[in-house]
């Protein structure tokens, strides 16, 4: 009896148990073998850029905040370092380095978080547990220098709501001591783990060619040799040692390890921070006025950009924000989605590429 390969529609999604966020994959497949792919998007629009326009910056500065929860410091340092922009404020040397300590802070634990999804979408729920127990040692200390564990409004016009005290840098600096001896721990176990290795490498291939050609950012990016990094355009990370962590596979596991590198390389900067902290103080004042700009920085994903207008008493008369993770998204459902051998890898690939849905659905 001759038997006939049937094409089956497999929706994943929109409710998952490996997603952080809401979203669905449609998938068309003849076999195990993922023949298209769609990502489907808006379970949790916020429509808050419309909610931004006529208010006044005190408020849009908290609505910043907003867009994402798990990347909401440099959504925050983005938009009051666009503001600054337009209205030539001056930021004190010890604010600027402590913006630094907090955004690093912050990418830290999304990548940890983003890892963690990652290893128990591929049922190594051990090394999930060891990471997230870990993003909650940063959150910590994020709590302690900013106050709040997610949405902190640590950055304001002109430098930072409040200085760091002794204890707290102590508590911070004994935390990444800490922290780097397991993360070391735990990229090994990555390394080296049968099981990672099978799921992981040469699963969701993605050529540099393809990354250049979907404009693709952040880890997703740097994972496929693309060597950029908004940092390095940065006033402040210009004066620390830092160069943008890449690789060659563009894989899964290449992904990974990116952030698990990233990670390394944000306790460094920290370190560098706090060891070279400025005397003099944390606030230099000044007022929002009007003007246009389009500004960047480098979210835990990649590059995000707000463009902002504003009229002569700092309310936001327009505002637009790119996402990381919208070309992200793209570059996934089109390049590594679409042709992968099996449907059981789909859910891992979509989650290496940590796409922030809640940014893309503002």
């Amino acid at each position: 009896m001759n038997r006939r390969t049937v094409d089956v529609s497999i929706p994943l999604g929109p409710v998952h148990p490996c997603f952080k966020e809401p979203a669905r994959i449609k998938c068309e497949t003849r076999g195990e073998y993922v023949l298209s792919a769609e990502v489907e998007l808006g379970y949790m629009k916020k429509g808050i850029e419309r909610i931004m326009k006529g208010r006044p910056w005190q408020e849009v500065m908290f609505l910043a905040e907003r867009v994402c929860g798990i990347c909401s410091v440099i959504h925050n340092m983005v938009f009051i370092e666009a503001m600054e922009s337009i209205s030539a404020i001056e930021v004190p040397d010890r604010a600027a380095m402590l913006r630094v300590v907090a955004n690093e802070l912050d990418r830290m634990q999304s990548h940890l978080l983003a890892n963690f999804s990652y290893c128990y979408t591929i049922e190594h729920e051990t090394l999930a547990m060891y990471l997230l127990d870990q993003r909650e040692t940063v959150m910590d200390m994020l709590e302690r220098l900013t106050g709040a564990r997610v949405t902190c409004a640590y950055i304001v016009p002109g430098g930072v709501r409040a200085d760091i005290l002794p204890d707290d840098m102590n508590f911070i600096t004994s935390g990444l001591r800490e922290l780097e001896k397991n993360i070391s721990r735990y990229m090994r176990m990555f390394e080296t783990a049968p099981l990672i290795g099978l799921r992981s490498r040469s699963i969701g291939n993605l050529t540099l060619e393809a990354a250049s050609r979907a404009h693709a950012v952040g880890p997703t990016a740097r994972a496929s040799g693309i060597n950029e990094d908004r940092r390095l355009f940065h006033p402040t990370y210009k004066r620390l040692c830092f160069q943008p962590v890449t690789r060659k596979e563009g894989d899964n596991y290449a992904r990974i390890m990116v952030r698990f590198q990233e990670v390394m390389q944000s306790i460094g900067i920290i370190r560098q921070c706090l060891s070279g902290l400025p005397h003099g103080k944390v606030r230099g004042g000044g007022t929002c006025s009007a003007g246009a700009v389009r500004y960047s920085g480098e979210a835990p994903r990649g590059e995000l950009t707000y463009e902002i207008t504003t009229d002569d008493a700092g309310r936001v008369v327009e505002i637009a924000i790119q996402t990381p993770s919208i070309m992200n998204i793209e570059v996934c459902t089109h390049d590594l989605l679409t042709g992968a051998e099996s449907i059981a890898d789909v859910t891992s690939i979509f989650v290496s590429c940590d796409p922030c849905i809640a940014c893309t659905e503002r």
